[in-house]
């Protein structure tokens, strides 16, 4: 059966759907979740997908612990979810004194800025739900800062500065955000520790395996998927841990095979790649000299 997915493509349907008035500028806008009479809300709104066209962060206080994988943490006082533009989300049940805020503003507002062209450095936009960020009241205190001064420049009659204004404290709020993940993955270092561990032991494990050829290569995803984790959270978090992505630390553990199979064996440089699962030899050649700086060749002539 295929899924049913409601879109909702500007922030003048979102107020519809939330049952809220005309919002104050068309491309933002921040809702206080204790407002919303969710006798106006659709009846079905559980268990239904919705996919929105812009950006939104979610900051939902609950009455009790929270879930963070398999492990529940003390961090109550709120989380925050980020959600990128076409993203599928499905509400499934209704928390019990939930409160907050959510904050949306479309793609079109920050394109012709700064803002928009590193937007997709903020990856969290692209973590899982159960990798949501835990703040403490002093955090949430900063962000609602940043958030009173955004609804103060869109809300009042807009001036040749107020969409500067506007971008640039988005851009305050997300790098507040960023700084405070920073600080959630050394809060969580044991945890993080015992992930980049197993991570590490999956790739040697993967790349000790006879079947190399057929399988091919393996990619960020199916790391991230074997530890049960989104691939940006997981990149992120070995960046942290180790100063190298996810993709680096393939690459580098690929290389060292290489080198190994260059040194003690006289394959030419195809079979080789062949056993590495490259199904080209000029793409493996291509990534072993930016790497080590010269071609398999030269590497294998240079240890004789």
């Amino acid at each position: 059966m295929q899924q049913h997915i409601v879109d909702i493509h500007s922030i003048s349907e979102l107020h519809a759907f939330y049952g809220h008035a005309t919002p104050k500028h068309p491309l933002i806008s921040i809702i206080d979740l204790n407002n919303i009479d969710r006798a106006r809300l659709p009846e079905n709104i559980f268990g239904t997908s919705y996919r929105m066209a812009f950006y939104a962060v979610f900051c939902k206080k609950y009455n009790g612990t929270l879930k963070y994988g398999q492990s529940y943490y003390d961090f109550n006082e709120g989380s925050l979810m980020f959600i990128a533009p076409h993203q599928i989300v499905t509400p499934i049940t209704e928390a019990d004194h939930e409160s907050g805020w959510a904050f949306f503003f479309h793609p079109d507002l920050i394109n012709t800025s700064p803002l928009g062209s590193r937007i997709h450095d903020f990856t969290f936009f692209y973590y899982d739900v159960n990798e949501a960020l835990h703040i403490s009241d002093e955090e949430k205190e900063i962000l609602n800062q940043c958030l009173k001064n955004i609804e103060r420049e869109y809300a009042q009659n807009l001036d040749t500065h107020s969409h500067t204004l506007i971008q640039s404290n988005i851009e305050l709020f997300l790098n507040y955000c960023e700084r405070f993940y920073g600080r959630q993955f050394i809060t969580r270092a044991k945890s993080s520790n015992d992930t980049v561990q197993r991570f590490e032991r999956l790739l040697q494990t993967y790349f000790q395996q006879e079947e190399l050829s057929e399988k091919g290569l393996p990619d960020v995803k199916y790391f991230a998927a074997e530890l049960c984790l989104s691939p940006n959270y997981l990149s992120d978090l070995l960046k942290r841990n180790t100063g190298k992505t996810t993709q680096e630390h393939i690459h580098l553990q690929l290389i060292d095979k290489a080198k190994a199979m260059l040194w003690s064996t006289d394959k030419p440089v195809s079979g080789i790649a062949y056993d590495l699962g490259f199904e080209h030899a000029t793409h493996f050649n291509k990534i072993f000299k930016a790497k080590v700086g010269m071609s398999p060749r030269a590497f294998r002539a240079s240890n004789e």
